[in-house]
């Protein structure tokens, strides 16, 4: 295990290129948010609006739509059926804040009309929380234990197994926020919630949330390889 926690060439060329493409998608992310912060609707209609009449439009009822403090800390929280917009979205009248707003009201609708991925991602989350929080202690008690015993290096490969659970949940997030944001567009768009020029912000914001999820993906999987390119062969070569 040479170099496990330094620079080694399978961190430089595997997870360093991921981790500088997830930092620039989060300051992207905030940089564009707070651009067409300043784009307001002629409509002058709130996120919190605008986030009821998605679910309206939709038939879904019985959610909450309430304020939550912070900086785009906006989500759907199924366990209680309510949104939480921040107060940057909540009451304000932004391209951008009607587009997150509506995101997270797409979520809802996601959960209320039975859209399969965001049924099975609520359905893995337990396994998965297990999964990476057991992963790294796995693979360092198979470390400390193995000294060239097998059996000991076979908690390595199930802490790998553990950490492959979150990129498996990764993968099926992707789907959930992409349709999340596809649903927010169309109810912009047949609600008449944004003109066509300023649909164009709220699109934009939605475009650089869902890099963000991509970026989270994608370094993921360049552990995961890393893993595998570092443990893999381990025990053919013991």
């Amino acid at each position: 295990m040479p170099f496990f926690y330094g620079f080694d060439s399978t961190y430089l060329l595997l997870v360093l290129p991921c981790i500088i493409l997830s930092l620039w998608a989060s300051a992207n992310v905030n940089s564009t948010f707070r651009k067409y912060s300043n784009q307001h609707s002629i409509r002058r209609i709130t996120g919190a609006q605008a986030a009821q009449r998605v679910l309206s439009a939709n038939g879904v009822t019985g959610v909450r739509v309430e304020r939550v403090s912070g900086n785009l800390t906006d989500h759907y929280d199924p366990k209680t059926n309510v949104i939480r917009l921040s107060d940057s979205v909540y009451d304000a009248t932004s391209t951008a804040a009607i587009g997150v707003a509506c995101h997270e009201a797409g979520h809802a609708v996601q959960y209320a009309h039975n859209y399969g991925p965001i049924k099975l991602r609520a359905a893995i989350i337990p396994i998965t929380n297990i999964g990476s929080k057991l992963a790294m202690p796995l693979i360092l008690l198979g470390l400390l234990f193995s000294f060239g015993e097998n059996v000991s290096f076979s908690f390595v490969y199930l802490g790998i197994a553990c950490f492959g659970l979150s990129l498996v949940f990764q993968l099926v997030t992707l789907p959930v926020e992409f349709n999340a944001s596809r649903r927010a567009m169309e109810a912009i768009a047949s609600g008449n919630l944004l003109t066509e020029e300023e649909q164009t912000g709220a699109r934009k914001t939605l475009t650089a949330a869902a890099l963000t999820y991509v970026a989270a993906t994608a370094v993921s999987l360049a552990q995961f390889l890393r893993l595998l390119a570092l443990f893999g062969g381990r025990r053919r070569n013991d």
